[in-house]
């Protein structure tokens, strides 16, 4: 199925009935529902000691709808993120399906993460003082108006640095746009909030940063300024890589450039780029003869086979663990995780839950296998009796064992 039917936010009695002793605990009054005339600790001296810590979260990208709540209970996660693509911010801005459910999962109790996505990678970024600026820095105080002082940690940006022309990137115009966004928001914050809101902001997600010639003057500017301002409290990076050592990269890169007491989210990382390296690989010979496939078949069409005819879990299984380049890299999550933490800057990573609608349309040689990252197998693989879906082989099991009473 291409589409998935669009869920509507849980209702607000369900929700309290549901969840009304967490609730008074952590309280949910929402966005500016919060006195502005709060007063307490200058917002400059903030540090990211008061934020999350080494937390291991959900992540739906931009489908909201691919996973459910008790999916969530299932893996034990008690953190949600996911991002919003502007220009999909009406006047209402709780209604836009992501921050619905990040809404939603504040109320049931989840810590959340919400990252800002403006895509300008067909058109020029706006300028400062444009009316193009106005706009998204109108559409911005709606979703501000929203999600401050609910969600715990705002990205200012997705991916950036795909999400728009090369010559914005090269001229500054990028920089420019971003930082004059992030100025906007912690403004807003500070009249609204003074130095009591719950949200941390953190600089969007950062790409290619094990190619040497992805670390630009533009990415050193990006986090030159995320260095200096003293509101903003890290940065966020997505390392989709095509080995586990192309990480390590990424970290070399950033930690030096921020500030002490600056963390780091990981708001997306997987081997989806060594995936890829192995769509055109025949199946291994011990699964064909197990399973009566063709010696000769790609590990592409067995994948496009089991989108379209799900296999038993068993199946499945033995598909990915005969396969030595996903066997050998079974733990890469749990791996990574570690990494993270040891670095003792980690503020939140989040992981891909489900396998979307998006991930598997028009499944040939050239996609980019996202499915194979997820916790969930819910494509590829037959539901439970009772219609739960497949734990996917290795990631599953590891996400579960990473989550800390702490988080």
């Amino acid at each position: 199925m291409d589409t998935e039917k669009r869920k509507q936010p849980l209702a607000r009695r369900r929700v309290l009935a549901l969840t009304a002793g967490s609730l008074v605990a952590a309280g949910c009054r929402q966005g500016e529902q919060r006195s502005a005339d709060k007063t307490g600790q200058d917002p400059e001296a903030r540090t990211s000691t008061d934020g999350p810590d080494g937390a291991l979260g959900a992540n739906f990208n931009e489908d909201p709808d691919s996973v459910t709540f008790g999916e969530l209970r299932e893996l034990s996660a008690s953190w949600l993120r996911g991002f919003v693509p502007m220009p999909e911010v009406e006047d209402d801005a709780s209604q836009q399906r992501a921050i619905a459910k990040l809404l939603d999962a504040h109320r049931l109790g989840h810590s959340t993460v919400l990252s800002l996505k403006f895509p300008y990678n067909h058109k020029p970024i706006p300028r400062p003082g444009s009316s193009a600026m106005d706009a998204e820095l109108a559409r911005v105080d709606k979703v501000l108006h929203t999600v401050l002082d609910t969600v715990d940690v705002l990205a200012i940006g997705n991916e950036p640095f795909i999400e728009s022309l090369d010559q914005d990137r090269g001229s500054g115009a990028l920089n420019a746009f971003y930082e004059t966004v992030a100025e906007h928001i912690i403004a807003y914050r500070k009249k609204r909030f003074g130095s009591r809101c719950r949200t941390h902001l953190h600089m969007g997600a950062l790409n290619f940063l094990d190619k040497p010639d992805k670390r630009t003057r533009a990415t050193d500017r990006w986090l030159s300024f995320t260095r200096r301002t003293p509101e903003i409290e890290g940065v966020d990076i997505h390392p989709h890589v095509s080995a586990p050592e192309k990480v390590k990269p990424y970290l070399d890169y950033i930690l030096p450039r921020l500030r002490d007491g600056q963390k780091f989210l990981v708001t997306e990382f997987s081997l989806v780029q060594l995936w890829k390296l192995h769509l055109n690989d025949t199946i291994p010979a011990r699964f064909a003869r197990r399973y009566h496939v063709p010696t000769d078949t790609p590990v592409w069409k067995l994948i496009r086979e089991a989108i379209e005819h799900p296999f038993p879990a068993e199946k499945w299984r033995d598909f990915l663990s005969m396969s030595p380049w996903f066997e050998n890299n079974k733990h890469f999550l749990r791996d990574q995780v570690s990494h993270f933490r040891d670095t003792g800057r980690l503020a939140v990573a989040t992981y891909g839950v489900t396998q979307g609608a998006a991930m598997t349309r028009n499944f040939g040689p050239d996609k980019t296998p996202w499915l194979l990252n997820s916790l969930y197998a819910n494509r590829t693989v037959e539901r439970a009796e009772d219609g739960s879906p497949a734990h996917n082989y290795g990631f599953f099991d590891d996400f579960r064992a990473l989550q800390r009473p702490q988080s």
